[in-house]
């Protein structure tokens, strides 16, 4: 083995090489994620013109081979000589990293590409990548393959339009996948239309019969956002509460109305850019609510002198907000620089919500005494849910172990090697039981349908016996107790019947998961089982299949003749043999990990609200739209 590692051995990639060779670097991933961020670098170089007050019509065209046009009326990419570079100014864009106008040149006063990377990114990625701009009354244009360009820039002749039109075909070298999925640009194009007031992005899908079209303009922008997020639940009040103004430098718009539920969802945003771990601006946004209605509360005697104040998760109840700020220079923090840091942010938001909620309550006190008597029920209930909690801690400390008596534990103390499989029913619980490894497989049956949490406040949850065992066997607690690294096996497995009835169970799970323990989802702890759905017989020859593409390539190999099949209706009716063979042994068995992009926490919010939440109808058209995707399903 060579072991000369000497200045020659430090490779320095040219130019676009370094994109080519460490993409993950640049856009996070080679998997679908990554491949429609390509769409989005080119997007937020249009939504930064119309930020700037150039732009408000944005095109997205799925091509049918596949390829993206994005098109905008912008000013157009400047085809100038840049004097540095010795090449035109749109070459520079598309094929020198870290160029553009947003680094302190006075392009751009704000702008969404965080990294000033986002052309020449999607150009090194493509297979091929072709530009056209419309400038000063002349159009050019110019072609590019794998980041190269194969020509000059090359005028075209005299045009009346203004504008960029940007075209790519990802690139398959790259890519694990290269089929764009209009679900989910039209669920990030609809969040920048909500975001950009005013702006008009129109997206096609042309690789349809019939050409699939969705156009989203809202000049109500963050408010009518908040609106879309609340359509499926009832609110509290009819108004949206909307502050805007600038601080220093900070421009802050905020927009957020309670609904009847007991979930917060508050969604923040800078320049555009989501930010899931939140940051500064959260937190200003947060003192300023927490204060302002401690302060109405008292002022209006709704809290007694000796009443302790409301806390800011009691004010959040049930509310849905949305908090966009936009400034030069923004500062990310964190493993994924999805949390900002800007100190500056923080007195922006608080000073100018602190200030216009004040003068809104004021002027609407039935609105305001509403939101204050539902944050005096949430405290009521999280003083309940405390002893609740601190009882459930009593009785833990006194029974020695304190784990739920009809747990099967595994015997394995070290929680990287230990699964829980969370299994409906106690006759599919006693198979797993005598089917598990007992050293690492920890088996917790679960009697019926555990409570919908989506419509139960933390009190009642934590009074529900199914709830309190799962809490107890994982060891983590739940909401602001949790503590991940109490977490006693890092797998947990939820085993239901391949039926509408345990599809329905697996759902209760995850919302469970989702509202209460979501770290155990985003750092990839739950896992769904996938028991067979048939079991074929042939003479002694015995097959399981997992779906009917399975079963069909099955009978295919071994012959349809003198066949014996039979559809598993559910787990109770395996013997514990077979529930080891096909669906707990690691060696054989099929785990999915639920996973979630905390970037969509809005859309998987809508998801849980819409699934789970009070309103039929909703639910109904949920179910007619994605019926399509339906497998498997027992008439």
């Amino acid at each position: 083995m060579s072991n000369n590692y000497g200045a020659d051995q430090i490779q320095i990639l040219e130019g676009l090489e370094a994109v080519r060779k460490r993409p993950g670097m640049y856009i996070g991933s080679t998997a679908s994620k990554g491949l429609h961020h390509l769409v989005y670098e080119i997007v937020d170089n249009a939504v930064d013109e119309a930020l700037a007050g150039y732009c408000d019509t944005i095109e997205v065209n799925i091509n049918k081979d596949n390829s993206i046009t994005v098109i905008d009326n912008g000013r157009g990419i400047p085809v100038g000589i840049n004097h540095k570079a010795g090449i035109p100014a749109v070459e520079v864009v598309f094929t020198v990293l870290h160029a553009g106008g947003k680094f302190g040149g006075g392009g751009y006063k704000v702008s969404g590409g965080l990294h000033g990377v986002g052309a020449s990114v999607v150009n090194a990625l493509s297979e091929w990548l072709e530009v056209e701009i419309c400038v000063d009354g002349k159009k050019y244009h110019q072609k590019y393959e794998r980041g190269k360009p194969l020509m000059k820039l090359q005028e075209l002749g005299e045009t009346d339009l203004r504008g960029t039109k940007v075209s790519f075909l990802p690139d398959k070298e790259i890519f694990e996948e290269t089929i764009f999925d209009y679900d989910i640009l039209k669920q990030r194009l609809r969040e920048m239309a909500f975001l950009t007031k005013g702006i008009k992005i129109i997206l096609r899908d042309f690789r349809q019969e019939e050409t699939v079209e969705k156009v989203f303009h809202y000049e109500g922008g963050i408010k009518e956002y908040v609106q879309y997020l609340n359509r499926h639940k009832d609110p509290l009040y009819h108004d949206i509460i909307y502050c805007e103004g600038k601080k220093d430098d900070v421009y802050v718009e905020v927009a957020m109305q309670h609904n009847q539920t007991y979930v917060e969802g508050c969604y923040s945003f800078v320049n555009n850019i989501t930010t899931p771990e939140g940051g500064t601006h959260l937190v200003g946004f947060k003192n300023a609510l927490t204060k302002t209605f401690n302060e109405y509360a008292r002022n209006n005697k709704i809290l007694k002198d000796n009443e302790a104040n409301l806390s800011g998760e009691d004010i959040r109840e049930g509310l849905v907000a949305i908090i966009s700020i936009k400034l030069p220079d923004p500062q990310f923090e964190g493993q994924t620089k999805q949390k900002l840091g800007n100190s500056e942010a923080r007195g922006a938001v608080d000073n100018i919500v602190s200030e216009q909620l004040t003068y809104y309550l004021e002027q609407n006190p039935n609105v305001a005494k509403m939101i204050c008597e539902k944050a005096v029920l949430a405290q009521r209930a999280r003083e309940a849910a405390r002893k609740a909690r601190e009882l459930t801690r009593r009785k833990t400390a006194l029974e020695g172990s304190g784990l739920p008596g009809k747990l099967a534990d595994c015997s394995e103390k070290d929680p990287t090697k230990c699964e829980i499989y969370i299994v409906e029913g106690d006759s599919a619980g006693g198979s797993a039981k005598t089917a598990r490894s007992r050293a690492t497989q920890a088996i917790l049956p679960l009697r019926g349908k555990i409570l919908n949490v989506e419509k139960a406040r933390l009190d009642k949850i934590l009074s529900n016996n199914e709830i309190r065992a799962m809490i107890t066997a994982f060891g983590t607690g739940i909401s602001e107790d949790f503590d991940i690294s109490k977490l006693r096996y890092h797998k947990i497995i939820i085993m239901t019947d391949a039926d509408v009835d345990g599809a329905h169970i697996a759902t209760l799970l995850l919302t469970f998961f989702y509202r209460f323990m979501p770290e155990l989802i985003k750092q990839g702890y739950v896992y769904m089982a996938q028991p067979p759905l048939y079991k074929i017989e042939k003479g002694k020859n015995i097959k399981y299949a997992y779906s009917d593409v399975e079963l069909d390539k099955i009978l295919s190999e071994i012959g349809r003749d003198n066949v014996k099949i039979q559809r598993y209706k559910g787990l109770g009716e395996m013997n514990a043999e077979q529930l080891w063979d096909t669906t707990m042994d690691p060696e054989k068995r099929l785990l999915l990990r639920v996973t979630m992009d905390e970037e969509e926490s809005s859309e998987i919010d809508l998801t849980f609200t819409t699934l789970m939440g009070d309103k039929v109808e909703p639910r109904r058209e949920f179910i007619e739209a994605n019926a399509k995707y339906v497998r498997n399903l027992d008439i």
